[in-house]
Parts: C-alpha cells; sequence; structure tokens
C-alpha cells in the first residue's frame, strides 16, 4: 500500500513538474521528455583545474581547451569531463582547432601554431605564422591563423604544416569560421566580416556588421556573427552577406557554436550564454555559466562554455 502511495505522490509530482514546465516555457516536446531533455538548457557540471581558458574544441570524444597562462591545452573526456591529459603548447594559446586527427593550437605571444596527435598530446610540430594568432580553424585540407597583429590570416597545410599563402584581411581579425567553400574573418577593427575563398585565398567580399565583430559561427546556411561592443548578434546570408536579422542581446557577445538546430552566444559582462534558434532568429533562453564566456564547443549532445575570469569550463 505504502509503496503505490509513494508511486502515485511521484506521479503528481512528475505531472505537476510537467504543469509548470508548460506554464514557463510552452507545450512539452514528448521526445525530448523521453530524452530527459524537457529544459531548454541545464548547467550539469563545471570543471576547475583551467587556466584562462581561452579557446575550446571537440574532436570526437574529447573537449580540448587552451590555457593561456601556463602554456598548455588540456584534454577532457567529453562524456564526464574526466582530466585525461594536459600537454604543452606555445606561448599564450588561444585558439584550437581539430583536423580529424590532429589538435593545433594558435600561440598568441609567440606567433606560431602547434600541432600534437590527438589520441595521445604527443607533440608533432611548430610552425610559424602571422604576429598574435588568435584563432584557428581547419576547412578539410588546411589551417587557417588570424593574425591579430598583421592584419592577415595565414593559410598551412594540415599534413606537414607548409605555408601555402598569407592574405590580407581587414584590421585586428579576431575570429574566422570555414563554411564548406569559404573562410569568413572578423574584422575588429573595421566592423567588416570578410569572405574569403579557401583554395587561394581571394577576398570575395566585405560585409558591415556591427561594432567590434568577434564570435563567429556557420548553420550550414548562413553565417552568424557577434558585435562586442554593439552588443548584437547579426545573421549573415552565406551566400551574399545579406544581413538577414539582427538580433540586440546587450552584455558583450563573444563566442558563439552551432549544435544543429541554435546557435549558442557567450555574453561576456552577464555570465551566461544566449540560446538562439537558428531557422527564425528567437531568442530561446539565456542561461547563466561561469565568469566571462569567451568560446564555446559543442559535443554532439552538450554545449561546453570557457569562463575566461574565474578559470572554469561549463558543460550545458
Amino acid at each position: 500500500m505504502r509503496k503505490s502511495y509513494l508511486c502515485a505522490l511521484a506521479v503528481v509530482a512528475f505531472l505537476a513538474l510537467v504543469v509548470s514546465l508548460s506554464a514557463q516555457q510552452g507545450p512539452i516536446n514528448p521526445k525530448a521528455v523521453a530524452l530527459l531533455r524537457w529544459y531548454p538548457a541545464n548547467l550539469t557540471t563545471t570543471f576547475s583545474a583551467n587556466d584562462y581558458p581561452e579557446g575550446l574544441a571537440f574532436d570526437g570524444a574529447n573537449i580540448w581547451i587552451t590555457n593561456y597562462t601556463t602554456n598548455t591545452v588540456q584534454k577532457r573526456r567529453a562524456s564526464d569531463g574526466q582530466l585525461l591529459g594536459t600537454f604543452p603548447v606555445g606561448n599564450g594559446p588561444c585558439g584550437v582547432a581539430f583536423d580529424g586527427a590532429n589538435i593545433w593550437t594558435a600561440n598568441n605571444n609567440t606567433d606560431t601554431v602547434t600541432k600534437l596527435r590527438a589520441s595521445d598530446g604527443q607533440w608533432l610540430g611548430t610552425y610559424t605564422v602571422g604576429p598574435n594568432p588568435w584563432r584557428v580553424r581547419f576547412d578539410g585540407v588546411a589551417i587557417w591563423t588570424t593574425n591579430l597583429g598583421a592584419n592577415t590570416v595565414t593559410k598551412l597545410r594540415a599534413s606537414d604544416g607548409k605555408a601555402m599563402g598569407t592574405f590580407t584581411v581587414g584590421v585586428a581579425p579576431r575570429e574566422l569560421i570555414f563554411d564548406g567553400s569559404n573562410i569568413w574573418v572578423t574584422s575588429q577593427g573595421d566592423s567588416d566580416v570578410i569572405k574569403l575563398r579557401a583554395s587561394d585565398g581571394k577576398v570575395l567580399g566585405t560585409f558591415p556588421v556591427g561594432l567590434d565583430p568577434g564570435g563567429i559561427s556557420f548553420d550550414g546556411t548562413n553565417i552568424w556573427v557577434s558585435n562586442w561592443w554593439s552588443g548584437t548578434v547579426e545573421e549573415l546570408r552565406g551566400s551574399d552577406g545579406v544581413v538577414l536579422a539582427n538580433i540586440y542581446l546587450g552584455q558583450y557577445p563573444t563566442g558563439q557554436v552551432f549544435d544543429g538546430a541554435n546557435i549558442w552566444v557567450g555574453l561576456g559582462f552577464n555570465n551566461s550564454v544566449a540560446k538562439i534558434r537558428a531557422s527564425d532568429a528567437t531568442v530561446l533562453g539565456v542561461f547563466a555559466v561561469g565568469l566571462y564566456p569567451q568560446d564555446l564547443a559543442f559535443d554532439g549532445a552538450n554545449v561546453w562554455v570557457g569562463n575566461t575570469m574565474d578559470d572554469t569550463v561549463s558543460k550545458l
């Protein structure tokens, strides 16, 4: 009898939770409930033992995190955040990228990128790029870096680090993304986004956006840009750079990541991330993380956020 009573209480409690959530967020998706993911976002855990986690990347099983102040990169198992290793790289690592087999870091203070074998963190090479490289991306063949100190991007062959070109892009290029054919670069100093053909670095377009553009992501069709000083996120049509949406978020938007349906944006001075539905640019929610979120990564199930001012990484 007591067991039946407790079961009944549990059912009532669950129904009350569903009703409460429905009132707050609209109709519950039964498939999401079945997956135990009926919340729009849930801070599952926070990991410490980082040192100014500036960049994050996912390698298919693990999250790699650059530690700017200790000149290292960490490898954490994505499923549970277990620290699997800490590996030395260059001085001031900012960006990090995965090329399908190896991890690359952009070392801001030594004008280099470091290549590590992802399986065990073995050092494979260090290659010179432009002054003050900030972010690094892989285009399927080559590694690209933004060089803040030279207003350029550098292209290296991923197989051996051979230089394939250096291309002028705006003023203080900060972040970049690959759309399958082209490289898009945010130019902080002149509030533009620049589109380069990945095959040869030819500039295909320069598009004005808000003030101080930084974070950038690609949703499979369009480009999304965080404008730090304007407090906005803009959606640009990937084919021609036409602005499709301009969303005011305030709180200094930073890095971005796409999860297959939504754009996640760090809000630096609000210690939170915003979730925007890519299909219609609707803001679905704002969720607390650590102090000053900077870069984000998606592991296929969860969003990871590097919080630079409290040396933590949040997993949502």
